[in-house]
């Protein structure tokens, strides 16, 4: 089949056509690939509201980033990198020395930097920057950007290959390995900048609003279909690209915003998983009747 006859089909045609669908692909694999894993981590150390809040505690550094030289990209990555890792620091510190829960010393930094990154963008930007930001641009990532969500796509995966087995054990005993290793605040803390650094990938895409979507959603999909770590991953991954793809290719053909719509698509697929995947609520019940009248 030609590239020509390829360019006839309606599910292909825009990829081949336009050069700013295949910028805003290229992205979301790269951010299926990075994030998504981070999102099957974060679901099973029970986690995953964390990342929420997270993305939108590097807001006030994007924001500052943003007040000092525009829409730069190197300069929002710097301020939402140490906005990131200081609320990560800050909640865990509150966590460990005080009475209040991690979760919800995440909670109530996620609320003020929102706020903060919000009316700091008010002051000096348009409404159209402040969309940017808490929406993101995925149709028009440039060259730096994806280069700076491939990095960091790649920093992920090659870290999360060597700590695999330390991680799974973080998330189904982090006692024991306390006991058994001194490096495990090396592990959480390692695992939590990864986070930051996919979620301002994320951010430069999706927004601070959409960033966790496709870092969490496919992730808590998967876990419809697949129970080991490995295959969580991979089908994790794998429903990423697809919602990613499904979500550009409804948002060319509707005029729909491209963030919302790929989240949106990561949301049916969520749904229709829950409807009909092996271990979902509806399936897993009716198999053990199937069992017994075989």
């Amino acid at each position: 089949m030609s590239i020509e006859s390829l360019a006839d089909l309606p599910l292909i045609s825009p990829f081949i056509e336009f050069g700013f669908m295949r910028r805003a692909l290229a992205g979301c694999l790269a951010l299926s690939f990075g994030a998504t894993p981070i999102g099957v981590f974060l679901m099973l150390r029970r986690m995953s509201l964390a990342g929420d809040a997270i993305s939108h505690a590097i807001l006030p550094g994007a924001a500052v980033g943003y007040l000092i030289a525009g829409l730069s990209l190197p300069m929002m990555t710097l301020g939402g990198l140490l906005a990131g890792i200081a609320i990560a620091l800050l909640a865990g510190g509150v966590a460990r020395h005080s009475v209040i829960k991690e979760d919800t010393s995440l909670a109530t930094f996620y609320l003020i930097s929102l706020s903060a990154g919000v009316l700091m963008i008010s002051l000096r930007g348009s409404n159209i920057d402040l969309l940017h930001v808490l929406f993101g641009s995925v149709l028009a990532l440039d060259d730096d950007a994806l280069l700076l969500l491939a990095t960091f796509a790649s920093i992920s995966i090659v870290m999360l290959a060597i700590g695999l087995r330390v991680l799974v054990l973080e998330c189904y005993d982090p006692s024991h390995l306390m006991r058994i290793s001194r490096l495990a605040p090396v592990v959480h803390y390692g695992f939590m900048l990864l986070v930051v650094l996919n979620l301002i990938g994320g951010f430069h895409a999706l927004g601070t609003l959409m960033a966790v979507g496709i870092m969490v959603l496919p992730a808590a999909t998967s876990r419809f279909w697949v129970e080991s770590i490995v295959p969580l991953l991979l089908v994790g991954v794998l429903i990423a690209v697809l919602g990613s793809a499904a979500g550009l290719l409804i948002s060319y053909h509707f005029d729909l915003p491209a963030g919302p719509t790929i989240v949106l698509s990561l949301g049916a697929i969520y749904l229709l998983s829950m409807v009909i995947g092996p271990y979902g609520p509806i399936v897993s019940r009716i198999r053990p009747r199937w069992h017994f009248s075989h």
